[in-house]
């Protein structure tokens, strides 16, 4: 019960807004120090597991698609592909919502970096669908679920810090997510169109926003499609290892740049001190995660889950539906990385036991995740959103907006479930 307790006190703790890696890092100090038999040499172990995690090669993977990321936000790609996109829609009632999707998935699949792409679409899209005439709703919604298809389109951090905590591979993990993005995706853009249909105000038709040719969109739509299959397609082939792939994608994000005439010192610079920050963050908690789940087992906490799930529960369909519920509530108030830090490795001991495929279940936690990033009140792609757009939109708006599109995820989420080929058609 000790072990309950200490796991209940760290998410009050994540509720008052104690930042992740000092609140779980604290607790698991307080609770060894005031048990008796613990005490801090429990703590000894944790230099070989940091210097483990400073070591994993996996996790190099992740400062470089966050560089590579933040490097193509500034290339200007984004604003390129929407205005080239939106020709190939001209005349369709909802046609421009379609092309914010569209973009929000080659967005995804050349950065994986959610904030960088919630950002550039409220920055880009969003005007352009209200002054299009666009229900507020339903483009504040567009564009932060369009923003969030980065979090299981590959290259996706999230899909590298799961295939690490679930001991997995990441290239197959991004072969298995190709699938469910895409059925994601194909969600979104019908209830675009039907919305568009049903309710003709909230989505008119628009003339596109330039008089582009199709050599000129071809122009705008290659040079991200061929980042995105080398460095993917690199993974796929087994030429190379997601790191390796992220690296050459940091070059090619530096090439982009270059040909669209965005590539100077003030660019690189916002890109590295970015990185440094964001990666900072992440492994700061990942440490604290460390010293938590360290604690936490001593106490015996990973035994009695494990207990409760296999032996009170003792059916792999109540587990996953437990396991997915969990999850989804918990992304209303904490980040997917705490999350993917300390409640993932609680699952993986039961997971092995029911015997469930680990890749299949790791998609199934990236798109349970996904919708924490759009779920209030703590929904970060909601903040990105609402920091970026200002007063055009009000925050009632944003949540009415994104609801039909959690909706959407969850339905994702359960054929995914229903089918499981869907992951495991390209493995």
């Amino acid at each position: 019960m000790i072990a309950l307790v200490m796991f209940v006190v760290a998410l009050l703790l994540l509720l008052t807004g104690i930042p992740v890696a000092f609140a779980f890092g604290g607790v698991a100090m307080m609770f060894a120090f005031i048990v008796p038999d613990l005490g801090f040499d429990v703590f000894n172990i944790l230099p070989f597991r940091i210097y483990g995690i400073m070591n994993n090669t996996t996790l190099m993977a992740v400062p470089l698609f966050i560089m590579m990321g933040l490097i193509l936000e500034k290339s200007g790609m984004a604003e390129k592909l929407l205005i080239s996109m939106s020709s190939m829609f001209r005349g369709v009632r909802g046609g421009l919502g379609v092309s914010v999707v569209l973009v929000g998935a080659i967005l995804a699949a050349s950065t994986g970096i959610v904030s960088a792409s919630v950002v550039m679409m409220s920055v880009i899209a969003l005007p352009l669908m209200i002054n299009a005439g666009y229900d507020k709703s339903l483009a504040s919604g567009t564009v932060a679920a369009s923003g969030t298809l980065g979090q299981i389109i590959p290259p996706s951090i999230i899909l590298i810090i799961l295939g690490d905590v679930m001991s997995v591979s990441v290239g197959d993990l991004f072969m298995g997510a190709v699938l469910p993005g895409m059925t994601l995706v194909s969600l979104y853009v019908t209830y675009i169109l039907i919305r568009a249909y049903i309710k003709k105000e909230d989505a008119p038709t628009m003339q596109p926003l330039e008089n582009t040719n199709f050599i000129d969109l071809l122009k705008a739509i290659i040079p991200p499609i061929l980042l995105m299959v080398s460095v993917l397609g690199s993974i796929f082939a087994g030429i190379a290892s997601p790191t390796e792939s992220a690296a050459f994608g940091v070059l090619g994000g530096v090439l982009l740049s270059g040909m669209n005439k965005t590539l100077n010192y003030e660019m690189i610079k916002y890109a590295l001190f970015e990185t440094m920050k964001l990666t900072g963050m992440i492994f700061m908690i990942l440490i604290g995660a460390t010293a938590f789940s360290l604690v936490f087992n001593e106490l015996g906490g990973s035994d009695i889950i494990l207990e409760f799930f296999s032996e009170d529960i003792g059916n792999v369909w109540a587990f996953i539906a437990l396991s997915m519920l969990s999850i989804f509530i918990l992304g209303f108030f904490i980040d997917f990385i705490e999350i993917s830090f300390i409640i993932v490795p609680i699952l993986v001991p039961v997971m092995a036991a029911f015997g469930i495929d680990p890749i299949w279940f790791a998609i199934l936690i990236a798109m349970n995740l996904q919708a924490s990033f759009l779920t209030p009140p703590f929904g970060l792609s909601l903040f990105f959103l609402k920091g970026a757009a200002g007063n055009s939109v009000s925050t009632i708006q944003i949540y009415k907006g994104i609801i039909p599109f959690i909706l959407l995820q969850l339905l994702a989420l359960g054929l995914v479930i229903v089918f499981p080929d869907l992951v495991f058609a390209f493995l």
